[in-house]
């Protein structure tokens, strides 16, 4: 039996996290290392900074009996490593984060116990919005220390001092190419200024977001206009004071959709569950590795837990929703359904399924409103409204079928039906059932419209 080390408390649990090599995707003449950082107890390569910069606040008098508030501004794992620490050294704990963050790193942070403020992801640095620049004017306001992981010397250090002596040892110290992102820069910086002594002639590569300033910066010494980006945790639109990018030699721009693939193939090619900035990272580390002519040892990080992204990136219907799936076009309503009958897609009931099955299909798929089917014919729908109305009075009633409470008020559409038309029987109430000759199709809502409308964007 293989001997296990001896119990440690939690945060003895940061770092030191296991090295996998790829095995079944394409690295051209080259090894490919994983260090999975999603290992840590807080699911992410930020648990070690979290872990370091309150222990150098505290080693510094800046946190302590007389202040016990922290204030941070992130995009997520920051916040889950700082709530992780916080909560075993009894901090309270503030964040600041943008709306586009995953509802599992929401609540998981909330669960922590940290008290969250969302703000717009949508606006830049000098926008009162802006987390970083709120996340300040909070710990003002609130008399906290403010973290600032993107100018906090803690941050590289942590990487310097840690992630890159355990890379080194895993790779007994031969490594020719080390890839990574840059959110708020530490990785880059602790790890680049690591190598720099200790195995000098390993290339830092940069893996950053379409749309993020950095790539360009490295490319021509320029900061470009920054675009916007699904991918959380990397890429950004300013120059982060903890950054050193003196050492990357070269850096790789990578879409949304390839950084999301990617993730998706990670698990299902190495049963590697990881984030969408793990996505980016893989995808320059197999781009770096395709294009080398000679073998080289290459590593690059699972930078977080792949769980807080279901409900994203492993959910196929948020896939298509964002057009990152591609679809078969057809010209007709079809393009417009996001959930096809055909394909078993459509949550339906029968007419003797009581309406507590309705409520609790309504909850478990979020949706307002199911048809009811006998056969493949949809002979009613059923919506919140109808659940309502029916036990408002008596809630034992919701034991009752759905053929008793129903609409049988159908509309119908023929799967040719100008999209425009649909808005007629939109704002009557109606959920047009998209129909091809007898055959039922799907359903439209306002959401699928919507959607359908926003995909034309890109």
């Amino acid at each position: 039996m293989r001997t296990l080390p001896p119990p440690v408390d939690l945060l003895g649990l940061i770092g030191n996290t296991p090295m996998v090599k790829v095995s079944r995707l394409d690295t051209g003449p080259c090894e490919l290392f994983l260090k999975l950082e999603n290992q840590n107890p807080g699911g992410s390569i930020k648990d070690r900074i979290g872990l370091s910069m309150i222990s150098a606040a505290e080693k510094a008098g800046q946190l302590g009996p007389h202040q016990m508030h922290l204030v941070e501004a992130t995009a997520g794992n920051t916040g889950l490593g700082l709530a992780l620490v916080a909560a075993q050294k009894g901090y309270r704990l503030t964040l600041v984060i943008p709306d586009k963050m995953s509802q599992e790193k929401v609540l998981h942070l909330k669960a922590l116990g940290a008290e969250v403020v969302m703000t717009r992801s949508d606006v830049e640095k000098g926008h009162p919005q802006y987390y970083q620049d709120m996340a300040e004017r909070v710990a003002k306001e609130l008399g906290g220390f403010y973290v600032n992981q993107f100018a906090n010397p803690a941050n590289p250090l942590a990487h310097e001092t840690a992630t890159g002596p355990e890379i080194a040892a895993q790779m007994d110290n031969r490594l020719d190419a080390m890839v990574c992102g840059v959110g708020s820069g530490g990785t880059m910086a602790g790890l680049s200024r690591y190598f720099a002594r200790a195995i000098p002639g390993c290339e830092m590569v940069l893996a950053d977001p379409q749309g993020s300033v950095l790539v360009d910066y490295v490319n021509t010494g320029k900061m470009g206009k920054a675009g916007s980006w699904v991918v959380e945790g990397i890429g950004e639109d300013f120059m982060p004071p903890v950054a050193d990018l003196s050492r990357v030699k070269k850096a790789y721009s990578i879409p949304d959709a390839e950084s999301l693939e990617t993730a998706r193939l990670l698990l299902k090619q190495e049963g590697i569950l990881g984030g969408s900035s793990s996505g980016t990272l893989l995808a320059a580390a197999l781009r770096y590795c395709r294009e080398q002519t000679t073998p080289k040892r290459v590593c690059t990080l699972v930078c977080d837990s792949g769980n807080k992204y279901l409900s994203k990136m492993f959910n196929d219907f948020w896939m298509a929703d964002q057009g990152f799936l591609p679809r078969q076009a057809h010209g007709d309503l079809r393009d417009v359904i996001t959930r096809h009958y055909a394909e078993k897609a459509v949550v339906t009931l029968s007419p003797a399924d009581t309406l507590l099955v309705a409520y609790g299909r309504l909850k478990l798929y979020d949706v307002s409103q199911l048809p009811v089917l006998e056969g493949n014919k949809v002979v009613g729908m059923i919506d919140e409204s109808d659940l309502l109305l029916a036990a408002i009075d008596d809630p034992t009633r919701l034991r009752l079928p759905v053929r008793d409470f129903m609409s049988t008020r159908l509309q119908t559409v023929d799967v040719r039906t100008p999209v425009r038309e649909l808005l007629t029987f939109l704002d009557k109430g109606f959920v047009p059932i998209v129909m091809d000759g007898d055959e039922f199709v799907g359903l439209i809502t306002h959401i699928d419209l919507l959607n359908h409308l926003r995909r034309k964007l890109r």
